[in-house]
């Protein structure tokens, strides 16, 4: 095969909580992640000549070594010494700097692709091994699902998926830098922390209502200051029927949860009238 498409899927936090700050900086967290509806499509050719060759319908996303797509292309490409070169074309939907591991997902949407298209013959505990040096995010991403996610982001144990329902994911017209949202984090005095524990007993007992009471974030202690339409959005949501409404990741994405397709739809429609955010899209739960 010299050509196919792989879809990378975006990520939501439906609980964050940072334990520690480590001493080679990163931070030691407690998270469960689970998977969206919602993708980006990554079209893999081969090229006769050799390098890595990136387009892409977004403006707004370098082509160069700068991005994570080529970053893993090279990862790879260079462990098993590939002479042949590849052409990868994105079609981005996953909206960029949102908190949704986009970029986390391409990559890991390239490393998959690409050990397929060379017939490398990585497992995924490899893929993943390699994968965490290139982004903290990118283990998850390579199996997706519904995951309790530790240590820097690579331990991961997998969870039961939680019931059926609809989402509404927005996000406003800001960027926030990771780094920023982490570095303005002091995890040693934080006083609240999302019930991990608990939520985990709700997906195992499949309680919809006991998953959206627990949804917390630690990370919307810092945004939500800087940014206060973050909670202006969380608040919309609710107030148009949302079970709950949480900040995903590092934000500023938002998004709430919805028992009924229709009620999700007029939610987002109050949304984009209130100019609170221009991307919004109604999604469900993806099931790896």
């Amino acid at each position: 095969m010299d050509q196919f498409i792989r879809k990378a899927y975006a990520k939501i936090n439906i609980g964050l909580d940072v334990l520690r700050r480590r001493a080679d900086g990163y931070h030691e967290v407690r998270m469960i992640m689970q998977t969206v509806d919602l993708c980006d499509d990554l079209l893999f050719e081969k090229m006769d000549k050799p390098g890595i060759e990136l387009r892409t319908d977004c403006g707004e996303l370098p082509v160069n070594g700068d991005n994570l797509i080529c970053k893993a292309a090279d990862l790879l490409m260079r462990e098993r010494a590939v002479q042949e070169g590849v052409r990868i074309t994105l079609t981005k939907r996953i909206p960029i700097a949102a908190g949704m591991a986009g970029g986390s997902s391409d990559a890991a949407a390239t490393m998959h692709g690409l050990n397929e298209l060379f017939q490398m013959g990585y497992s995924i505990a490899e893929l993943q091994e390699m994968g965490v040096k290139l982004g903290a995010d990118i283990p998850y991403c390579l199996v997706g699902g519904t995951m309790l996610s530790e240590g820097i982001g690579e331990i991961l144990s997998p969870l039961p998926a939680p019931p059926a329902c609809f989402l509404v994911v927005a996000k406003p017209d800001i960027n926030v830098s990771t780094a920023f949202v982490y570095g303005n984090l002091h995890a040693d005095t934080l006083t609240y922390h999302p019930d991990i524990d608990g939520m985990i007993e709700a997906l195992r007992a499949h309680d919809l209502k006991g998953i959206t009471d627990r949804l917390g974030n630690v990370l919307e202690t810092v945004t939500v200051r800087e940014y206060p339409v973050i909670e202006e959005l969380k608040e919309l949501l609710r107030d148009e029927g949302a079970e709950n409404a949480l900040m995903s990741g590092s934000g500023p994405t938002v998004f709430g949860i919805f028992t009924q397709w229709g009620m999700a739809h007029k939610a987002a429609e109050a949304v984009v009238r209130s100019g609170l955010a221009r991307q919004v899209h109604v999604t469900t739960f993806h099931e790896c």
